[in-house]
């Protein structure tokens, strides 16, 4: 015999879904990005900067990925009343910040190439106008890392760590404190942008070094080395990202913290009636929340799934949940 319950939950505001500062600061990056770009990539090829150029057209997969990030934003918030959406629309950010990942590895492996062939075949360098132009580009995604840390400090400006006691079924109660930081609330789809920003500005630098070493101690091949070592850190940073975002396309969240707490909480809050999680699934729906899907199995003939939820009701970030209880015979 079993009992079968669902949390009673608002479809997609539940989940967190959209971050407006994000989006508006997301948009100006996008504008400024491309007005860089265009920028960087004529003068890399007028003054014949590999390193520059390089930058450049790392600064044009940054504007098409982070207009990727921007229209993310835009269908989740029009979409977020759509309920063929099982669990609101905030995937759909995820999805723009796997996106980005992909684009960062193409560019990295791009800049490889590109920086090899000219190490092999060396042309002359205009190196003071390359350094002007490096400059201005460096200090275009200064202000882009601005605008969008702003948004990134909003976003992480509500993370919990607290305890609470009493909760449990027929009297058991138990305390329990947790706070897993701000994991919980990263926005993806606004760290892929930021990401993107930071490698702008590390190649930048990268680029203005190669440059001021080639100009004033004849080190020409500087200039392509720096293309590859900016490579090698971009496609560090998009390999991070691209675990990141995978994990929660594909609800890889089992190793999570909160799994083994629910699981602890069940069963140190019902063990006198002898009861144990015979299944648990936890996946995140949200930037601050996770569904969960639990079995118990029980000898109580009195506990039902409003008892078992009560074992982790202190969790908050649990916003969905599915509770079976199969009995066992004394």
């Amino acid at each position: 015999m079993h009992t079968h319950d669902l949390s009673p939950w608002q479809h997609s505001h539940q989940f967190d879904t959209g971050n407006p500062a994000a989006e508006r600061s997301t948009r100006w990056v996008l504008a400024i990005t491309a007005a860089a770009m265009v920028m960087e990539i004529a003068a890399g090829w007028w003054f014949n900067s590999m390193a520059l150029l390089a930058d450049g057209w790392h600064m044009s997969s940054h504007a098409v990925a982070i207009g990727v990030s921007a229209f993310a934003y835009t269908a989740a918030r029009r979409l977020a009343r759509d309920r063929r959406f099982a669990f609101g629309t905030w995937k759909i950010e995820v999805l723009g910040g796997f996106a980005s990942a992909v684009f960062l590895l193409v560019v990295a492996g791009l800049m490889v190439f590109g920086s090899l062939e000219r190490l092999w075949s060396p042309e002359p360098i205009h190196y003071r106008e390359a350094v002007i132009v490096a400059a201005l580009g460096l200090a275009v995604n200064l202000l882009c890392a601005w605008l969008l840390a702003g948004a990134h400090g909003h976003d992480h400006g509500h993370g919990h760590g607290h305890a609470h006691a009493g909760h449990g079924h027929g009297g058991l109660g138990h305390d329990h404190g947790h706070g897993h930081g701000h994991d919980h609330h990263h926005d993806l789809n606004l760290r892929s942008a930021y990401l993107h920003v930071l490698a702008d500005a590390a190649t930048s630098v990268l680029a203005i070094a190669a440059l001021l070493g080639g100009w004033f101690l004849g080190w020409a091949w500087l200039d392509p080395v720096m293309g590859v070592v900016g490579a090698v850190l971009v496609a560090n940073w998009a390999r991070s990202l691209l675990r990141q975002t995978s994990a929660v396309l594909l609800d890889r969240e089992m190793d999570h913290p909160v799994t083994e707490e629910i699981r602890e909480g069940i069963e140190t809050g019902l063990a006198d009636s002898h009861t144990r999680v015979a299944d648990l699934h936890v996946w995140r729906v949200g930037r601050g929340a996770y569904a969960c899907a639990v079995t118990v199995v029980t000898h109580s003939p009195t506990l039902d799934a409003d008892g078992v939820r009560a074992c982790f009701s202190m969790h908050e970030e649990i916003r969905h949940s599915t509770v079976e209880v199969q009995r066992c015979s004394v």
